[in-house]
């Protein structure tokens, strides 16, 4: 058995667009999402063991027992490899450089999810094809296929249908603002009032099906199609959020909005000196956790 760790990156994500499009008997709920990953990341470090599982994470608030994603993520990937291997079992020592904020609406969570799975599948020498670990991510969460399939993307059904996308932030600078907040998805789409949600009806206006009015957005208007339907829950319970939007427009962002649940807001801006500048001043004169990134691309996502 080989000791070398593998190493990859584990990337955030954007909601450029999510909009719910109701809800099944099970709970979860049905969207339509554009999703972007970004050059947020983390830097998951896997290294084979004998049975065990353990999780290790350089933020204090990610657990590193069971109730870990990354945990349960390397669970179901080596029950099945041990099935696979008529009984051999097979364990991981996993850990986790967090620079991703926890609970923030950026899936750092789901991306470690999926970072794992595509990890041992590498090192086993990919016995599962992408459209199997896909199936095995959708058990983790609604947001670990689209980490699985490493683009940009609209995702569907309850987030497990993906199609990618391409140019929509080709050349954009990406503000992130971060409050120091910490929201569960789960209980934003608790809370969440389907009579109050807009964004299916804000695209009514370009004639199109939501999914082809997506696929179909001309390069450098993105701007015009930014929604989020858990905004409606989440700006209600912190106010700040809409302070954020406000405060990246006055700046001079072509566009903001809050990403998943949140509490994290973006900003778009097509000139990179105008965000660098902006970067500098956000850091400078606000409480706000900020960062400048752009979208990422999977080519970077090499084993070490």
């Amino acid at each position: 058995m080989a000791t070398i760790p593998i190493s990859l990156i584990s990337p955030a994500k954007i909601n450029l667009f999510l909009a719910v499009t109701g809800k099944q008997p099970d709970g979860y709920h049905e969207l339509v999402t554009l999703m972007c990953p970004i050059t947020l990341a983390d830097t998951v470090k896997i290294k084979l063991t004998r049975r065990k599982i353990t999780v290790s994470c350089t933020d204090p608030d990610v657990p590193e027992d069971e109730t870990n994603l990354a945990h349960r993520a390397a669970r179901s990937f080596l029950a099945d490899w041990t099935t696979e291997k008529k009984g051999d079992r097979f364990g991981a020592h996993i850990t986790i450089e967090k620079r991703i904020p926890v609970a923030a609406g950026l899936g750092g969570g789901s991306s470690n999810a999926a970072t794992v799975l595509l990890a041992l599948n590498r090192f086993y020498g990919k016995p599962y094809t992408r459209q199997e670990l896909g199936a095995m991510a959708l058990n983790l969460g609604a947001d670990v296929p689209f980490f699985i399939f490493q683009r940009p993307a609209i995702a569907t059904g309850i987030g497990e249908v993906l199609q990618p996308v391409t140019g929509v932030l080709h050349g954009a600078s990406i503000i992130l603002v971060h409050p120091p907040i910490r929201i569960g998805t789960a209980t934003v789409y608790q809370n969440l009032n389907l009579r109050l949600t807009k964004c299916q009806q804000r695209l009514k206006k370009f004639n199109l099906h939501i999914e082809d009015a997506l696929k179909h957005i001309p390069p450098g208007e993105i701007e015009k199609y930014l929604c989020n339907d858990l905004e409606t829950v989440t700006t209600v319970r912190y106010p700040e959020i809409e302070e954020i939007k406000r405060t990246l427009l006055l700046l001079g962002a072509n566009g903001a909005l809050m990403s998943g649940s949140g509490p994290t807001v973006f900003g778009l801006f097509r000139e990179k000196a105008v965000a660098r500048n902006v970067f500098r001043h956000l850091v400078r004169e606000y409480p706000w956790n900020v960062f400048q990134v752009e979208c990422w691309s999977h080519e970077k996502n090499r084993a070490k």
